[in-house]
């Protein structure tokens, strides 16, 4: 018997971890280690310790629709059109959310908008395709900026929970840091990269939450709630 061992083993039981099949018995077995790691748990709430970093939330992007390719942007639209990708949708973007937070793969790949962007790639941004990874709900079609109107396709929250995911999947596989610059909806496009666009106001507004406004306001929420995910 190793007394050391013997003793820690009476201390558990006396403190309530029980070793119900051994008792003290002097054996550094399976039910000595699983007391231990329960009593050193119960110490870390005591003292106030962190827990231990929860796990990343599951991908839901496709291995196989993320090719090989250095990326260091995505940015996020809308379709402004109906709540299921149409083929002409497909061809813009590189990933679509339906309406039930369904995902739909883009016509062109990902690698295609691989700086400098190749024939074919996905034209979602102007003046800003290279090395940019084109996500779009599909939604929107009809609405209204100002006063808001959502139309008859607003964007849902399943849509948006999914879109948060979809980023998060495709900063980890690109190692994408997520900032106001990599991260973004086309409505910050012009203000944050300083590239002009044409009026495109995806995303300054949200219609499952009409509290959120402006586009600084819905990035913020979008990148918070990705990286969240991370």
């Amino acid at each position: 018997m190793t007394p050391t061992v013997q003793s820690l083993q009476r201390r558990l039981i006396a403190l309530g971890f029980p070793l119900p099949e051994f008792g003290a018995d002097g054996d550094p077995g399976g039910e000595t280690i699983a007391a231990v790691n329960a009593a050193l748990d119960e110490i870390e709430k005591l003292r106030g310790w962190p827990s231990p970093p929860q796990a990343s939330s599951a991908a839901i992007v496709p291995a196989d629709w993320m090719p090989d390719a250095k990326m260091g942007r995505i940015v996020c639209h809308w379709t402004a059109g109906a709540h299921k990708a149409s083929e002409f949708d497909r061809g813009h973007y590189h990933i679509l959310i339906e309406d039930e937070g369904k995902l739909v793969r883009g016509i062109p790949s990902i690698a295609l908008n691989e700086a400098p962007a190749k024939r074919g790639y996905a034209a979602h941004t102007l003046g800003a395709n290279s090395g940019s990874i084109g996500v779009s709900l599909c939604c929107m079609g009809g609405s209204n900026e100002a006063p808001f109107d959502p139309g008859k396709y607003p964007m849902t929250r399943e849509q948006w929970d999914a879109l948060t995911s979809v980023v998060a999947d495709l900063c980890r596989r690109y190692s994408i840091p997520v900032t106001d610059k990599t991260v973004l909806s086309h409505a910050e496009v012009q203000n944050n990269l300083g590239i002009q666009q044409r009026g495109k106001w995806d995303f300054t507004r949200l219609a499952f939450d009409p509290s959120v406004k402006g586009a600084k306001a819905c990035g913020d929420k979008l990148r918070a709630e990705a990286k969240a995910k991370l």
